[in-house]
């Protein structure tokens, strides 16, 4: 074993799954002070000796995005400078991550620019979950061990598996995270064909493959306003699906998606605990949250004892 001790530290972003995965790890939650000055300023004090510990940082930078964020950087940044020996930043969920590339003029790329705030705060290696696009791992030049949900997913819809069940891409980009499930479900692929016209706005235009008579399983990483995935639901029952379920890692659930999905034609929607529930989305008899902490405190345990991560990748 490389380090003598470790210890997990937490923002306010997310400190239930912080505590589930010291329960797994059979460890406190170590302790920080974190607080906001009254103009907003997020004030930060470490509470307890890290000299040479083998660090990990659970923060999800979700709602409040910027604020979360610039708690894991401040906690990264006096981690470093009490000498911990080396910090992981455990990101369940990487805001940001859909501001991947430039793909009109004179914009930024976000998710390469969080990325290098990161790394020049203090991380030494990254632990994350379902990133948007799996290219942004390239956006570091620090380890990345990715980790999918995938399989707390697939045990939770096993009961599903038949000859009747359709796995559904809601677009072309998540394909290969559909098309996997799928084979683990041993399922066929449909993909759902749309166009998007402006940020948080897309129109279905068509469904390649058969659906007609199915019980449908859209896939995907994340689910904001849910606008997509209602207009994805109602274009399969359109097509003939016998019902239609969904299941994203990310419950990013902001604006009107709550709403949206309780009115909708969705049998349920399962997501995992990356990110918080609102109370209202919480309160929703068709959302329910699948805990990703002993997938986490699995990858950490492995990382912390220099032991392979790979077995977790799928």
């Amino acid at each position: 074993m490389r380090f003598n001790h470790y210890k997990v530290f937490t923002g306010n972003a997310n400190s239930v799954l912080a505590g589930e995965i010291c329960y797994e790890l059979g460890c406190q939650l170590a302790s920080a002070n974190v607080r906001a000055f009254s103009d907003g300023e997020v004030h930060l004090q470490i509470q307890e000796n890290v000299r040479g510990a083998d660090v990990f940082v659970v923060q999800p930078t979700c709602s409040p995005v910027d604020r979360n964020l610039m708690e894991l950087l401040l906690m990264m940044d006096a981690l470093k400078r009490a000498s911990a020996e080396r910090i992981t930043a455990v990101l369940p969920y990487y805001g940001y991550a859909r501001q991947d590339r430039k793909d009109r003029p004179r914009m930024p790329i976000s998710a390469k620019l969080v990325a290098s705030l990161i790394e020049r705060a203090g991380a030494d290696r990254i632990l994350a979950l379902d990133l948007h696009a799996a290219q942004i791992q390239g956006f570091f030049d620090v380890p990345v061990d990715h980790l999918f949900a995938a399989p707390v997913m697939v045990d939770y819809f096993d009961d599903l598996k038949g000859d009747n069940l359709t796995v559904v891409s809601p677009d072309a980009g998540g394909v290969e995270r559909a098309r996997n499930f799928g084979k683990r479900l041993g399922s066929p692929l449909a993909i759902i064909d749309k166009r998007r016209s402006d940020v948080n706005v897309a129109e279905v235009m068509h469904i390649i493959g058969d659906v007609e008579g199915q019980d449908c399983l859209i896939v995907d990483d994340l689910i904001d306003t849910a606008g997509t995935l209602v207009k994805a639901g109602e274009a399969l029952l359109a097509h003939g699906a016998r019902s239609v379920r969904a299941c994203a890692t990310h419950a990013v659930l902001s604006g009107p998606a709550v709403a949206r999905i309780e009115s909708s034609g969705i049998e349920e929607v399962i997501v995992t605990n990356s990110i918080p529930l609102s109370e209202a989305a919480d309160n929703c008899t068709k959302i329910k949250q699948l805990s990703v902490a002993p997938l986490l405190a699995k990858a950490i345990q492995s990382i912390h004892e220099d032991g392979s991560v790979s077995t977790l990748f799928v």
